[in-house]
């Protein structure tokens, strides 16, 4: 998914025409989903999927802790997650409990007043804010006589219309195969227990002799599925084993990595597109851009350095979606400085920031340095703003849409990349300028001047470069790395 040597030169006068990938973008809006016509999740292994259709939908959101102002931010979140997946949402629901129901979610009673509102809305689906079990799945669809699907449902269907990439398709798929299989026997009547006539005269326990032919359709799904989930592994393992052979390939070269991270709709790819002027796609959509981007910058000193956009993290981020793009999220694990995005105009940028430290922490990324960066500070009111700088004092405040701040990052930026760690004083001749050029560009060079006999240059550099600069060195000593 990460494609780290697709690096694209630029140049500083490029960057006042930064794009937003408006080809791109253009492409995905011809494709919306048509309302009036069902979708379904793409029939990869020839099984029964669940057939989804996501266009007038109802939402169910269960109020277990917190204020009502977080369980209305959290059904505010998941009706932006169901127009993201091409829905209209009609209505929403929230229902006080304790925990939620184990039979059906929201409670016997709460069920007639959804199906009501189902009939009189003429929604065709009802989307619940929460994982719903196979037989609360079936005990809602029987009596609200529609198509239920859950949180984690919704995700995995965004990633699987947004993954471009080999390896995020892989990853996708994986994600929901691995939620299918547990659900298989809570998909409908198609794969009840028994179909065959002797099965229904026997009762519902069978026996030898009386497996339906829906049984057998069961367990032949949960192979072709185990199979399939299998063959999945091995390829995603596969492209695991290049991408590190890529990053080892930096790592001798000593290019710090910086991973941009943060909550979907952050506007990551926003800040990327004016850092660097990567020309990544840009939507008001949750998980807009679902396959990374490494792009590569130059500090001001001349020194190298990439930036990764990331995929968008979201509360209750599903644990399909963390295991199957574990191998990708491992890359802001292995970076040097994760830059932390916060959308600032957001109702709750507060629980923003513990969602995305929860998932960084999964993967071995919270101990990391971390620049936190509030942006959209121009659709932000001042009192938000007021607030968030006394809670995070060293943040940084930007506008990726104005470029507001923007040079203040790229320089907090600089400021936080690990400096080479040895220091060096070395005479090249004049004849040696590609190793002069390759120290401005791996090195920090401190001073630097012109003699008779070549370019006498004070630097910081890498061990490797260190070992080349040696024969021409006048002093050396090592330091510690800050």
């Amino acid at each position: 998914m990460l494609d780290q040597e697709s690096f694209v030169p630029f140049e500083d006068d490029e960057l006042g025409d930064v794009t937003t990938g408006e080809m791109e973008l253009s492409e995905r809006q011809s494709l919306r989903r048509v309302p009036g016509l069902s979708t379904e999740l793409t029939d990869i292994t020839e099984v029964e999927y669940r057939q989804l259709r996501l266009e007038r939908v109802v939402l169910v959101g269960v109020w277990t802790e917190g204020s009502v102002t977080d369980a209305e931010n959290s059904l505010a979140e998941l009706a932006a997650l169901a127009e993201t997946a091409g829905s209209q949402v009609l209505e929403g629901l929230i229902q006080r409990r304790t925990r939620p129901d184990p039979a059906t979610y929201i409670g016997r009673g709460k069920v007639d007043d959804l199906g009501s509102m189902v009939l009189s809305s003429g929604a065709d689906t009802v989307i619940c804010d929460g994982e719903l079990s196979p037989s609360q799945l079936r005990n809602l669809e029987q009596r609200t006589k529609v198509k239920v699907v859950d949180r984690t449902a919704l995700i995995l269907d965004i990633f699987a219309q947004h993954a471009k990439s080999k390896e995020g398709k892989a990853q996708v798929e994986l994600a929901q195969l691995e939620y299918l299989l547990p659900r298989l026997r809570g998909w409908g009547e198609t794969l009840s227990r028994q179909t065959g006539g002797s099965g229904r005269g026997g009762g519902a326990g069978g026996g030898v002799g009386l497996r339906g032919p829906g049984e057998t359709k069961l367990e032949t799904d949960r192979r072709r599925i185990r199979t399939r989930i299998s063959r999945l592994r091995r390829e995603i393992k596969g492209m695991k084993t290049v991408r590190q052979t890529k990053r080892a390939r930096r790592s001798r070269n000593a290019v710090p990595a910086v991973a941009i991270a943060g909550y979907t709709n952050a506007g990551k790819s926003s800040l990327l597109n004016r850092l660097t002027g990567a020309g990544v796609l840009v939507e008001n959509a949750l998980f807009a851009t679902l396959d990374p981007t490494t792009r590569k910058a130059t500090t001001s000193d001349g020194r190298l350095y990439t930036l990764s956009d990331t995929v968008g993290f979201v509360r209750h981020l599903p644990h399909q979606i963390v295991e199957a793009f574990r191998s990708t999220l491992e890359e802001v694990a292995e970076a040097d400085l994760v830059v932390h995005v916060v959308d600032g105009a957001h109702p709750d940028p507060e629980e923003q920031v513990r969602a995305v430290r929860e998932v960084l922490s999964e993967v071995g990324a919270d101990r990391l340095p971390e620049l936190l960066v509030v942006n959209k500070a121009d659709a932000a009111d001042e009192e938000t703003l007021l607030r968030l700088k006394r809670l995070w004092p060293e943040a940084i405040f930007v506008s990726a849409y104005t470029g507001r701040g923007v040079d203040g990052l790229r320089q907090a930026i600089e400021e936080r990349l690990p400096r080479p760690a040895l220091e060096v004083r070395a005479v090249l001749p004049y004849d040696r300028g590609d190793l002069v050029a390759r120290v401005h560009r791996g090195g920090e060079v401190l001073s630097t001047s012109h003699l008779a006999e070549g370019t006498l240059l004070h630097v910081r550099v890498s061990e490797a470069l260190a070992a080349e600069l040696e024969p021409f060195a006048q002093e050396q000593a090592a330091v510690s790395r800050p």
